[in-house]
């Protein structure tokens, strides 16, 4: 079993408001830093995207990939890797809570990332920590702006 790399955040918002960010990948590139594009090319019965086409460019790391999407009620999406360039494995969630009656939620992120060059553990840990703490507070600041 692959570790993984955790980290939750708190966001003045409803849980569905949060999941309406989280759910919008074309406008990924305008909140992300490190996605310059988001391209839906599957999606579910409910309009739910199954399949993105991510293009990363976070400096060392530029990736064209695609996720395969599952969302678990209103409060759950995870993903995992379908192809990329860099990447062995990508498998992710965000799971949300609501707190404080419902007007906030509670966001978790989980990440597991593998890539094809052999890196230490200890530093593929650090960068999921990176990522993940950056998408955190990319999230909380586009939900709370109201954009």
């Amino acid at each position: 079993m692959a570790e993984h790399t955790s980290s939750s955040i708190t966001i003045e918002a409803a849980p569905a408001d949060v999941m309406g960010v989280i759910a919008d990948f074309a406008r990924y590139p305008e909140w992300t830093g490190e996605v310059k594009e988001a391209e839906v090319l599957e999606t579910d019965a409910a309009g739910r995207a199954e399949k993105v086409r991510l293009l990363l460019d976070a400096g060392a790391i530029k990736d064209d990939h695609t996720l395969a999407y599952t969302w678990t009620g209103a409060d759950e999406v995870s993903w995992t890797l379908v192809k990329s360039q860099m990447l062995r494995s990508l498998d992710g969630s965000y799971r949300l809570a609501a707190v404080g009656g419902g007007d906030r939620t509670e966001v978790t992120y989980q990440l597991t990332v593998d890539v094809k060059i052999p890196m230490l553990g200890m530093i593929k840990r650090k960068a999921e920590k990176v990522i993940i703490d950056r998408a955190l507070a990319g999230l909380k600041k586009r939900v709370e702006s109201g954009a």
